[in-house]
C-alpha cells in the first residue's frame, strides 16, 4: 500500500475473504488499490484451530488457502473486489486451481454480512449469464468462519521471493488462464478505426514517439493516466515528474499489478519493456535512474495513454481513485 493511499483509508473498514487457490497469487491483484488497508494470507473454512501449512496441505483440516482483505467500502466497494476476484480464478474447477489439486486449493467467497452475500450471489449470477465460461460456475458462497493467518514466510510472498513467485505463477498455468479469459480482446481493424495511427503503432507494434513532441511530456494536472486501448488505470499525476528525457516519466505505476515487464533486446540494447496487463499494450520502458525510493523511472509514450482529470474520475468510472487527489 502506498503512502498516499494509506493516508486516506479512513476509519470505516470491512473484511472480505476470498479463496482462490494458492494464496501467494491472491495478494498482488488487490494491493495498492485505493481503500485497501491490508491483505493477510491464511486458512479458513475448516475445523482445526490455528492450523499449520503442512496440516492444511494434508487435506485433513477442512481449511482452504485464502486471503482476508481489510477495505473501506466507501472508497473501494465490495462489488469491485468481487469483480477482481473472479478475474483471478477458474470458477469452473471444483477440484483445485490450475496445477494445484485438492480441497485446500478450492475457491470460495466467504461473506461477512447479508449485504455481502447478496452482492456475491448477484455477481456469480452475472458471471454465469455472461457466457464467458462454457462450464458451470461452481465457486461456493459461504458464511465466513474463523480466519487463521498463515506463517510469516507466506505473507507478501510475491515481494519476498519475486523470482520464485513469478516462475510459480506462470508455471502453475494461472497466468495463461487469466490472459486467455480476461485479456482485453479487440480486433486490429477496430483498433485502427478508433486509435490514431501513432497510438496504434506504439501500442500494437512497439513504436516510439518523438521526444518533446508528444502530448504529455510536459503535461501538468491532477488525474489518472489510463491505457488508451483498455482504459485500465496505469499511472497517477502524483507520481509524475520531469526527467528531462522528453517523454512522460513516473516513479511508479498506480499499482504494480497493472503492468508487466519484458526484456527488450531491440536496437542493440538491453532494456526492460513495460506493457499493460489487461490489453498487453506497449507502453515504454523502465530504467533504474529514477528519483523515488525505488529508484525507477517509467518512461512512457504519451500515445499509449489517455488522461482523466481528477474532476472527471467519478463520471468516467474511476471514482475510487478520487481519494488519491483529495488534497492535491
Amino acid at each position: 500500500m502506498s503512502e498516499i493511499q494509506s493516508e486516506h483509508i479512513g476509519s470505516k473498514t470491512e473484511k472480505a475473504t476470498f479463496a482462490g487457490g494458492c494464496f501467494w497469487c491472491m495478494v498482488s491483484p488487490f494491493e495498492d488499490l485505493p481503500g485497501i488497508a491490508g491483505i493477510i494470507s491464511g486458512y479458513t473454512g475448516g475445523h482445526t484451530v490455528n492450523p499449520t501449512y503442512q496440516e492444511v496441505c494434508s487435506e485433513t483440516t477442512g481449511h482452504v488457502e485464502a486471503v482476508q482483505i481489510t477495505f473501506n467500502p466507501d472508497i473501494f466497494p465490495y462489488s469491485k473486489l468481487l469483480e477482481l476476484f473472479w478475474q483471478q480464478i477458474d470458477p469452473t474447477d471444483a477440484g483445485g486451481q490450475f496445477h494445484d489439486r485438492g480441497t485446500s486449493y478450492g475457491t470460495a467467497i466467504f461473506y461477512h454480512s447479508e449485504e455481502q452475500r447478496l452482492e456475491a450471489e448477484a455477481s456469480k449470477a452475472a458471471l454465469a449469464a455472461s457466457g464467458r465460461f462454457s462450464a458451470p460456475i461452481v465457486t461456493p458462497i459461504l458464511p465466513a468462519k474463523p480466519f487463521y493467518p498463515a506463517e510469516e514466510y507466506h505473507q507478501d510472498y510475491h515481494r519476498k521471493n519475486p523470482a520464485h513467485y513469478k516462475r510459480y505463477r506462470k508455471g502453475s498455468g494461472r497466468e495463461a488462464f487469466i490472459e486467455d479469459h480476461w485479456k482485453h480482446k479487440e480486433d486490429k481493424q477496430s483498433l485502427k478505426e478508433r486509435l490514431t495511427p501513432l497510438q496504434y503503432e506504439v501500442t500494437q507494434n512497439n513504436a516510439t514517439e518523438s521526444p518533446f513532441r508528444n502530448e504529455f511530456w510536459d503535461h501538468h494536472g491532477d488525474g489518472l493516466y489510463v491505457d488508451i486501448v483498455s482504459g485500465e488505470p496505469l499511472f497517477s499525476s502524483r507520481d509524475k515528474y520531469d526527467s528531462g528525457c522528453g517523454w512522460p516519466s513516473f516513479t511508479r505505476p498506480v499499482r504494480d499489478y497493472a503492468v508487466k515487464e519484458k526484456t527488450d533486446l531491440s536496437h542493440l540494447m538491453i532494456r526492460t519493456e513495460v506493457r499493460s496487463k489487461v490489453a498487453d499494450s506497449h507502453l515504454g520502458h523502465v530504467f533504474t535512474d529514477g528519483p523515488g525510493e525505488n529508484g525507477l523511472r517509467y518512461c512512457i509514450n504519451s500515445a499509449a495513454l489517455r488522461f482523466v482529470p481528477k474532476e472527471d474520475l467519478e463520471k468516467e468510472g474511476y471514482g475510487e481513485y478520487r481519494v488519491l487527489f483529495q488534497y492535491a
